[in-house]
């Protein structure tokens, strides 16, 4: 997605009311990101601006430094949430988590968190932390089993952040997701977000570029999935 298409889909989900942003700068759109929010008629505090530092800037000098210009790029004092991309093979997580819980003694950043992280990992970086790890995003949709990684989440008080919820738009024509759908007027894939966001401790952050896709993606709280239709789900 080049910076203006990126532009232009932040600006269109702010104006149909989403406000949690997921950046990166493996993305390369912070900038893109920070003009849109800029631009809106919406004050800062009111969006929720997650970025995730790239596992190369992991050192601790490393990690300030690229945080730093991150924040640059999104015309910020501060972001909300700031999470280690995925884990790096080289640098110890407790050096990474000593730099991001200085970020936030200083009011740079509000909540700290990690992705991609294994509940191994997971547990060395809640070690580490002075602060609570408030997420660990990860793939997750109704083709891919995180039951363990969720158990822990919800036991440790760590929301499950579920990227890719909708499997790159794979299986959507499940016959399961397209006969609970047509029982609420529903397509597979907000029938998907839907099971998701039912589960405790788990949040969802699809994809979106077009208006009509981000339109489609916040239309999923006006119905609820039965217990026996989200075990169905669970059963893929």
């Amino acid at each position: 997605m080049g910076t203006t298409e990126a532009r232009n889909a932040v600006e269109t989900a702010l104006e149909l009311g989403y406000r949690h942003i997921d950046t990166a700068q493996m993305y390369g759109n912070e900038d893109a990101v920070g003009a849109a929010v800029e631009k809106a008629d919406i004050a800062r505090d009111e969006v929720f601006v997650v970025t995730k530092t790239l596992s190369r800037n992991l050192a601790y000098d490393d990690l300030h430094d690229s945080f730093e210009d991150s924040l640059d790029r999104l015309k910020m004092e501060s972001v909300d949430l700031l999470l280690i991309h995925e884990p790096s093979r080289s640098v110890p997580v407790e050096e990474s988590i000593r730099a991001m819980n200085e970020l936030q003694e200083a009011g740079r950043v509000r909540h700290i968190g990690v992705s991609n992280f294994s509940i191994r990992q997971l547990r060395e970086a809640e070690a580490a932390s002075d602060t609570p790890i408030v997420t660990n995003q990860v793939e997750y949709h109704p083709f891919t089993d995180q039951s363990q990684l969720l158990e822990h989440c919800v036991d440790n008080n760590i929301m499950l952040t579920a990227y890719s919820p909708l499997a790159v738009g794979r299986r959507l024509e499940n016959e399961t997701l397209v006969r609970i759908g047509e029982r609420y007027g529903k397509s597979p894939a907000q029938v998907a977000r839907r099971w998701l966001i039912q589960q405790e401790n788990v949040s969802a952050i699809p994809k979106a570029s077009k208006r009509q896709h981000q339109e489609e993606n916040i239309d999923i709280f006006d119905f609820e999935l039965t217990t026996t239709e989200m075990d169905a789900i669970f059963d893929l």
